[in-house]
């Protein structure tokens, strides 16, 4: 059974202002406010975690955070902008506006026996508000790379596990006994392959090792958490190296177990073009900072495991209209037990699913002028139409319908007449039968 990490041989380095390249310019003002108000009260604080890494290896973080010796309340204290967050990690926020100074207090690696640190049977930390000093919060942390220190005392950055070394040697190294490490945090997996995507950085083969029988322990993770990580990994600018990352090291069959299935029965390959091209997609959206939606970002994540539930319930001989939203509602449940996926995006996601047969024209009447109308006025056809557009990827056989609802969007008569609607039917699903009219029977007359 894992137990709690040990303590690490610390050996503290001062890289002295001349061998780093921090410089205060590149640092938030309000960061700045916090660290020398700190500093004015009596308390040690050093700008650290991924801030200085990104700093140091030429990036424009956009969090900047802050430890140290101050408890929360003592950090409550010194500003009035500050509020408390947290039960499991004891946190202070100092609010400016719209940017958020977060404060940590120095995490001590043990128990005091004060029960604010505690450790699940199987190795995991509920609890982690045990105080201690810069050297035991720095051994405490997860990777090397974060657990870098600047002080604003001398401008120097402070390593105490050869983090600085193997920022500038692009590698990322897990503090402690990699095993034990994810034990404490499985999200701490994801957390490598994000990094390493990010930063461009490889993974250390012991931190790396580890991940491939230990991926199942994500499962015992908070599915509110794991949503959360997941927006991180493809939100980011790195969706297409996250996944790949994923994949790799077969964590990607744990967070979305029924798409890693269908992908991997999918022998032509046509369904992972699909996700490869639209992560691509979000990330050029995403260094363009345009707007990416999570609703279409999990539409293209569960999109393998929704045809694979659709094929399997219209060969059991099921409608079409109503296999598309049971393979809809089926595929949103089971992930559901995974991640967390919010109703104001798992809605829209399964809406972007169901109007794909309305874009095709292998349903017959898609192309009448009040269909077309009553399609394009619907609030997700937009999202609906840019994930037909990337099917094209997969086949060919969408161009048709590509082309015709481009063109319906600025002028539908001219594209009706411009691409009438193809004889007979297409082999992507099975078409809903039409509705037979009633006849109404004549009235009885009276005698």
């Amino acid at each position: 059974m894992p137990t709690q990490t040990q303590p690490a041989a610390v050996t503290l380095r001062v890289v002295p202002r001349d061998q780093h390249p921090i410089s205060r310019r590149d640092i938030s003002p309000n960061a700045l406010r916090v660290l020398y108000r700190l500093r004015e009260g009596g308390h040690q604080a050093f700008l650290v975690g991924g801030a200085v890494r990104d700093l140091i290896v030429g990036g424009n973080p956009k969090d900047f955070d802050v430890a140290t010796s101050a408890t929360p309340e003592e950090v409550k204290h010194l500003f009035r902008n500050c509020r408390l967050i947290g039960r499991r990690f004891r946190l202070a926020h100092v609010v400016f506006g719209r940017e958020i100074i977060e404060v940590a207090t120095f995490r001590a690696n043990s128990d005091d026996g004060s029960g604010d640190r505690q450790v699940h049977d199987d190795g995991r930390l509920l609890r982690d508000n045990v105080y201690g000093t810069v050297e035991d919060d720095a051994v405490r942390r997860d990777f090397t790379a974060n657990a870098l220190y600047y002080t604003i005392d001398d401008f120097s950055v402070h390593d105490y596990v050869g983090g600085f070394e193997d920022v500038q040697n692009r590698v990322l190294r897990l503090i402690g006994d990699p095993a034990t490490r994810y034990h404490e945090d499985p999200v701490r997996m994801l957390r490598a392959v994000r990094f390493a995507a990010k930063l461009g950085f490889s993974i250390d083969d012991a931190t790396a090792a580890p991940i491939p029988e230990l991926a199942p322990l994500l499962g015992e993770a908070a599915p509110a958490r794991l949503f959360e990580e997941c927006l991180k990994l493809f939100l980011s600018g790195y969706a297409e190296q996250c996944f790949l990352g994923l994949e790799h090291f077969g964590l990607l069959a744990v967070l979305f177990p029924e798409s890693a299935a269908a992908l991997k029965a999918n022998r032509s390959g046509a369904l992972r073009r699909v996700v490869i091209e639209g992560l691509r997609g979000t990330d050029a959206r995403v260094r363009a900072d345009e707007p990416v939606s999570p609703a279409f970002l999990f539409a293209l994540l569960l999109w393998p495991a929704y045809c694979r539930a659709l094929i399997a319930l219209q060969a059991q001989g099921m409608q079409a209209v109503e296999a598309q939203r049971r393979a809809a509602d089926r595929v949103t449940v089971h992930q559901l037990a995974t991640i967390a996926l919010p109703r104001r995006f798992s809605l829209p996601m399964q809406e972007i699913w169901l109007l794909q047969s309305r874009l095709s024209s292998t349903q017959s009447g898609q192309r009448q002028r009040k269909r077309v109308m009553r399609t394009i006025a619907h609030p997700r056809f937009r999202a609906a139409f840019d994930f037909l557009a990337l099917r094209q990827v997969a086949s060919d056989g969408h161009a048709d319908d590509v082309a015709f609802w481009r063109d319906a969007q600025n002028d539908p008569d001219n594209a009706i007449a411009l691409h009438p609607e193809p004889e007979g039917e297409g082999d992507d699903a099975p078409a809903a039968p039409r509705r037979r009219r009633r006849r109404r029977r004549p009235a009885a007359s009276a005698e």
